[in-house]
């Protein structure tokens, strides 16, 4: 392994234990994902699972069902960038569990380059929607705290 990387084995971890961090945000009980977004060494954006802005912070209904409005990690990192000054060409996310296919098309839209999950979903769908726009995918085991 060549010092680059090795490098970039290290930022990849460190990453990801930071977006593990961040997922303890999310008020979701079934699942707490986390998100970051990383361009020239620099976050950029983060996000964790939820409610939109200024609805109650409960994600599961009477039955432990998700509700249909939670957003996603991604999603939630996503959109506000969209809010900011900053732009996601060429950046890479980081989250803690595989995107799903509605997620896939927003990094693919977001100009994200690179994803790099700790946590495989039964459904690869998103995945293999990332592969096949030219999106880098990287699984990186989420260790354990």
């Amino acid at each position: 392994m060549t010092e680059t990387e090795n490098k970039k084995e290290i930022f990849d971890k460190r990453y990801m234990r930071m977006a593990t961090i961040w997922a303890e945000n999310s008020y979701c009980e079934r699942r707490k994902v986390g998100a970051l977004i990383v361009k020239d060494k620099m976050i950029i954006s983060d996000g964790y699972n939820g409610t939109p802005s200024g609805f109650e912070n409960i994600c599961e209904d009477e039955n432990n069902v998700t509700k249909p409005y939670v957003l996603h990690a991604e999603a939630n990192a996503i959109t506000k960038i969209a809010r900011s000054n900053n732009n996601s060409e060429g950046a890479t996310l980081y989250v803690t569990a595989s995107p799903c296919i509605e997620c896939a098309k927003l990094i693919i839209q977001a100009g994200i380059k690179r994803v790099v999950y700790g946590e495989k979903y039964r459904l690869t769908d998103g995945i293999d929607l990332l592969e096949r726009a030219g999106v880098t995918v990287e699984y990186l085991p989420n260790e354990e705290a």
